[in-house]
C-alpha cells in the first residue's frame, strides 16, 4: 500500500480537484483520461517514479451512472430463478436419499444462480443459421443448477433428475459436465478444476486462427468461462491469461465467482482474492470489472461522503467478509460498521435484518447485467474478465450459508427447508416439503411462457452440443501422399520422426483437405525437422509479423503470418496442448472440420498434461498426438527428465485413445491412413497417439503379403520368417528395438543355430484391448464357440518360446501375457533414464540385441532344449556382467 503523503498545500489540491472535475462534467470522461496521461507523461519525461497500482478500491467497477439498465422483468426473473435453485438443490437431497453417498453439490450452484441466470436470459445464444453461437465453460460444480433450468425448460424430464448420478442404467444424468457421457448436452469438461479456463483462452484462439484464415468467420461469438476463485490457485487457470490480453482475444468473457471459499475454508483469508486477481488480470491486459456490491449498498455510498465506508471495506479482509455473512446483520453492525462511531452512526436507521440483506453484487441482476453487457459491448479489443462478490451457499441458512463446511453440504434439515421454501417463495406446504418434490408450473404459466421467450430471443436452448459433423474425404493409402513412405528410404539411413514430417507435409498438400491440417508444437519444431514448415505454412500470428526475421535470408526463415497454417505455443505444453484439444473439437464447436497434429516430446506429453489429454477423450476429441524422441534409450543425451519409457501405458489409461509405437516408415503411413478414415470418414469417437524416434536407421519397403496393413493396425503382423531349425524361438519388438530385435535374430542363427520369427509389435495396448474384447465375448457367451485374441491367433502354432523387447516398461508388452500361446519373456527399460550412448543404454536397460539373443536362449534352456551353459557361453561372449547394476534401482 502506498504511505500516505502530508497535503502541503490544501487549497491547490482543491483548486486541482475542482478542475478535474469541471473538466470530467463539461468535456467528458475521455478528455479527463487525456489529460491525465498528459500529465503523467510529463513527469516521467524527468525521470520521476510515480505512485503506481494496479488495483482498485473494494467497489464496483461500474458507477451507477454508467450502468446499462436491465429491460427485463426482475420480478418474474426471480420466481424463476428461485424455482431453479430449488430444483438443483431437490435434484442432490432427492439422489442422496435414495442412495447415501450418491453425492452432489449446493453451495457452489447457489452463489453463483444469478450469474447463470443473467447470461441465460440476455446473453447465451444458441447456434442458428451461419451464426454457430456462443461457447460456454460451466463450472463443474454449479451442474445441478444448470440441470434445473433444462427441466423447466422441458429439456429434462423428472425421472432423470430423479436419476441424478445414477448413470449406469442409462436413465440418469452425469455428476458434472461431460460430452462423452452427455454428447449432445455439455460442450466442454470442466469439472477437473483449471482445465476450463485454459482451454477456453485456446478455444478462443482457435476461433482467431479459423477466422483469420478465412475458413470459419467468427462474427461476434463470444466465449464465456465460468470459475471459481479458489480453482485459479490452479496454475492452468490463470498461466495462459497473458496470451489473451497480448492478442486482444476480445471474444473472450472469464466470470470469476468470487464466493471467498475453496472446499475447506477460506480463498485468502488473510487477504482479498478479488484484489489479488484484478491485479493480475490487469497486469495481463485484460479489462477487469468487478461486481463487488448489489444496488442496496448504493444509499449508502451516497452517504459516504468522506469516504469512511470505502476506507473500512478496504481495510476489511475476506475473512471478515465470510464472517459479516455467516454471523449474521447484527455481528456486521459491531464488526463491520462498529470499527468506527461515524460510519456506525450511517446504519443506526437500518435494523439488522436490513444490514443482513446488504446483498453482494453477484447476487444482484441489475449489477450482472450492466457488468455482462460492458463486457459485451465495449471490450476495446480485449478479453474481459469479471469478478463477482458472492456468498457460497447463498440461501441455505445455518445449515450452509458461508460456512467452512458448506462445499460438502447434500441436505438441509427441515427448518432450514422450509426458510428456503419461505426465503425463494416456493409454493409447496409442509406436507409436500418431506418428499422434497420437484416443482415445475403448468407449461402455459406466466413464468414458463417468459423463460422460452427468453431463449427464443437467444436462438434457442442452451447449452446444446453438435455431435455429428459432415464426413470427410481422405487420401486412401495408395495416395500419392502415403506413396513413398510405402517404398521405404531406398537405403538411405532416417529416422521415423523424418517419415512423420513427410508424411504431414504430404497431407497439407493435398487439394481435398491439406488446408484443414493444423501442425502444432509447443517449441523446437527444428528439432524434429519441421522449420521446412515455417516458410511453406507460415506461423498463425494474430497480428502477423511486425519485423524481419533474423534468419530471413535462409530458405527456411521463421515466418510468422495472420494466415499461417502451423501453431508453435512456446514453451508450453499444456497450452499446445489445448490448442490440439480445441482443434480436435473444431467439428463440433465450429462446424468445421480441422485435422490437428500435435508433435512434443513424448516425455512431457501425458506425463505433463495427463488431466488435459483425459479431458480430450470426455470432448471426443479427433486429431493426432505425436510423442517424439520416444523411447527409454533413443533419446540419449538428455538423461533422466527427458527419456520417456511409459507414455504407451498412460496413454493406455485413455479409452478412446488408440496408440501405436511404429518402427518403419509404411507402419507409420498405415496407421495414420487408418486414423484418418476411422476419425473423419467413419466418424469414430477416438484419437491417436504414435511415437516417433529420432534414430537413423534403413526403412524397407512394405512387405508385399495380403493383410499387412490390417494386422499393423491390429498391433502386430510378422516382418520376417526364419527357417526350419532344431531350435526356433518368436522375437517380437516394437520402435526402435525392434532394429535391435532383427540384429538378435542374425546372432542367433550365426552364432548359435537358433532360427527366430520376428515380429513387428506396433501396439501392445491394442493387442490387449482386442483381447480383452474377446475374453469378455467368450465370458458372457459361454454356450458358443470360444474366440481367439488375435496375439493368440498370429502366434498359435508357432516353435519356440516368446521374446518380447521395447524400449518401454516390461509391462507394456507384460500385459498381454494371459494371451501369449507359450512360454513368455519381455525386456524393457524400467528405471529412472540417463545420459550415454545409445549401446550403452541399451545395455544397461538390457534391451540390446545381445541380451535378446540371452534371453532367447535362456528361454530355450528353460524348456530343456539348450543347455544352461549356453546362456553363460552367451553372456561371456558378448561381456554380459551378471553382477550389472539393476537399472530400475540404480
Amino acid at each position: 500500500m502506498n504511505q500516505e503523503v502530508k497535503d502541503l498545500d490544501p487549497v491547490e489540491t482543491q483548486e486541482w480537484l475542482d478542475s478535474l472535475d469541471s473538466v470530467l462534467t463539461n468535456e467528458g470522461e475521455e478528455r479527463g483520461k487525456f489529460l491525465l496521461t498528459q500529465l503523467t507523461e510529463r513527469m516521467r519525461r524527468d525521470g520521476s517514479q510515480l505512485p503506481f497500482s494496479i488495483t482498485t478500491p473494494h467497489r464496483n467497477t461500474i458507477p451507477v451512472s454508467h450502468e446499462a439498465r436491465m429491460p427485463g422483468d426482475v420480478y418474474m426473473e426471480r420466481k424463476i430463478r428461485s424455482l431453479i435453485r430449488w430444483n438443483a438443490m431437490a435434484m442432490v437431497m432427492r439422489a442422496n436419499r435414495s442412495n447415501s453417498g450418491i453425492g452432489g453439490h449446493i453451495s457452489s450452484f447457489m452463489s453463483s444462480a444469478t450469474l447463470y441466470d443473467v447470461g441465460f436470459n440476455y446473453f447465451f445464444r444458441a447456434p442458428k443459421d451461419d451464426f454457430e453461437g456462443d461457447l460456454i465453460y460451466f463450472q463443474g460444480h454449479s451442474a445441478p443448477g444448470i440441470y434445473a433450468r433444462s427441466f423447466l425448460e422441458g429439456r429434462l424430464t423428472e425421472e432423470q433428475l430423479d436419476n441424478f448420478r445414477q448413470e449406469v442404467d442409462g436413465k440418469g444424468i452425469s455428476s458434472y459436465p461431460h460430452p462423452w457421457l452427455m454428447p449432445e448436452y455439455w460442450q466442454f469438461p470442466t469439472v477437473s478444476m483449471g482445465l476450463g479456463p485454459i482451454q477456453a483462452i485456446y478455444q478462443a484462439r482457435v476461433m482467431k486462427y479459423l477466422d483469420s484464415r478465412e475458413q470459419k468467420e467468427i462474427k461476434d461469438r463470444k466465449i464465456w468461462c465460468f470459475m471459481g476463485d479458489g480453482e485459479c490457485d490452479e496454475p492452468e487457470s490463470l498461466g495462459a491469461i497473458s496470451l489473451a490480453g497480448r492478442e486482444n482475444y476480445d471474444n473472450l468473457i472469464f466470470v470469476v465467482n468470487c464466493n471467498l471459499q475453496r472446499l475447506d475454508g477460506p480463498v485468502r483469508g488473510n487477504g482479498r482474492i478479488m484484489k489479488e486477481l484484478e491485479g493480475v488480470f490487469r497486469g495481463a491486459g485484460w479489462n477487469v470489472i468487478k461486481v463487488v456490491w448489489g444496488r442496496h449498498w448504493d444509499p449508502l455510498f451516497e452517504k459516504d461522503t468522506k469516504g469512511l465506508m470505502q476506507k473500512r471495506m478496504d481495510e476489511a479482509v475476506d475473512g471478515e467478509y465470510q464472517n459479516y455473512k455467516a454471523s449474521g446483520g447484527a455481528y456486521t453492525r459491531e464488526h463491520f460498521f462498529g470499527a468506527d462511531p461515524e460510519l456506525k452512526k450511517m446504519v443506526d436507521d437500518l435494523s439488522d435484518e436490513d444490514i443482513y440483506g446488504l446483498n453482494r453484487g453477484g447476487h444482484d441482476p441489475y449489477k450482472v447485467y450492466a457488468a455482462y453487457h460492458e463486457a459485451v459491448h465495449n471490450a476495446n479489443g480485449r478479453p474481459t474478465v469479471i469478478l463477482a462478490h458472492t456468498v457460497k451457499g447463498y440461501g441455505t441458512g445455518d445449515d450452509g450459508e458461508a460456512k467452512n463446511d458448506t462445499h460438502s453440504v447434500k441436505s438441509l434439515e427441515m427448518e432450514t427447508l422450509k426458510k428456503f421454501r419461505d426465503r425463494f417463495g416456493i409454493p409447496l406446504n409442509d406436507k409436500q416439503l418431506e418428499d422434497v418434490p420437484f416443482y415445475k408450473p403448468e407449461d402455459d404459466s406466466p413464468e414458463m411462457r417468459y423463460m422460452h421467450r427468453a431463449r427464443e430471443a437467444l436462438n434457442g436452448f442452451v447449452p446444446s452440443r453438435r455431435a455429428d459433423f459432415e464426413a470427410l474425404k481422405v487420401p486412401a493409402l495408395d495416395d500419392k501422399t502415403y506413396a513413398a513412405m510405402l517404398q521405404g528410404s531406398k537405403g538411405r539411413e532416417i529416422s521415423s520422426t523424418m517419415a512423420f514430417v513427410r508424411i504431414l507435409t504430404g497431407l497439407t498438400k493435398d487439394k481435398e483437405m491439406g488446408h484443414r491440417v493444423v501442425p502444432i508444437v509447443p517449441d523446437e519444431a527444428r528439432t524434429f525437422g519441421m522449420e521446412g514448415m515455417f516458410r511453406q505454412l507460415g506461423i498463425y500470428a494474430a497480428k502477423g509479423q511486425k519485423y524481419k526475421p533474423e534468419d530471413s535470408g535462409q530458405i527456411m526463415y521463421y515466418k510468422e503470418d495472420k494466415k499461417g497454417q502451423m501453431l508453435e505455443e512456446g514453451i508450453t505444453e499444456a497450452g499446445a496442448m489445448s490448442a490440439w484439444m480445441a482443434a480436435a473439437t473444431s467439428y463440433s464447436n465450429h462446424n468445421y472440420t480441422l485435422v490437428p497434429f500435435y508433435i512434443y516430446y513424448s516425455m512431457f506429453g501425458f506425463q505433463r498434461i495427463g488431466d488435459l489429454a483425459w479431458a480430450a477423450g470426455d470432448l471426443q476429441a479427433r486429431g493426432f498426438m505425436v510423442g517424439g524422441t520416444a523411447g527409454r534409450t533413443t533419446l540419449n543425451g538428455e538423461g533422466l527428465q527427458h527419456q520417456d519409457g511409459h507414455s504407451h501405458l498412460q496413454a493406455a489409461t485413455i479409452p478412446n485413445c488408440h496408440t501405436y509405437d511404429p518402427t518403419y516408415s509404411y507402419e507409420l503411413a498405415v496407421i495414420i491412413q487408418d486414423g484418418m478414415r476411422r476419425m473423419y470418414e467413419a466418424k469414430e469417437n477416438c484419437f491417436y497417439y504414435i511415437t516417433v524416434m529420432n534414430e537413423n536407421y534403413v526403412h524397407p519397403e512394405m512387405p508385399d503379403r495380403e493383410g499387412i496393413a490390417e494386422q499393423i493396425i491390429k498391433g502386430m503382423y510378422l516382418l520376417k520368417e526364419g527357417g526350419k531349425a532344431k531350435q526356433k524361438v518368436q522375437l517380437l519388438g516394437s520402435g526402435t528395438i525392434l532394429c535391435e530385435v532383427e540384429k538378435a535374430a542374425e546372432l542367433l542363427k550365426a552364432d548359435w543355430g537358433v532360427e527366430a520369427d520376428v515380429w513387428s509389435a506396433t501396439s501392445f495396448n491394442e493387442l490387449r484391448r482386442d483381447a480383452l474384447q474377446v475374453e469378455r465375448h467368450n465370458f458372457l457367451n459361454p454356450e458358443t464357440e470360444p474366440k481367439k485374441a488375435f496375439i493368440t491367433q498370429q502366434l498359435e502354432g508357432r516353435e519356440g518360446p516368446v521374446i518380447a523387447a521395447t524400449d518401454y516398461m516390461k509391462l507394456y508388452a507384460d500385459q498381454v501375457r494371459a494371451w501369449v500361446p507359450s512360454d513368455y519373456k519381455v525386456l524393457g527399460t524400467d528405471g529412472f533414464g540417463r545420459s550415454d550412448t545409445r549401446e550403452k543404454l541399451r545395455y544397461f536397460f538390457e534391451v540390446d540385441r545381445y541380451f535378446v539373443v540371452v534371453a532367447a536362449l535362456k528361454a530355450l534352456a528353460d524348456r530343456g532344449e539348450l543347455p544352461v551353459k549356453t546362456v553363460s557361453d552367451a553372456m561371456a561372449k558378448y561381456g554380459i556382467d551378471a553382477n550389472k547394476s539393476d537399472p530400475l534401482y540404480c
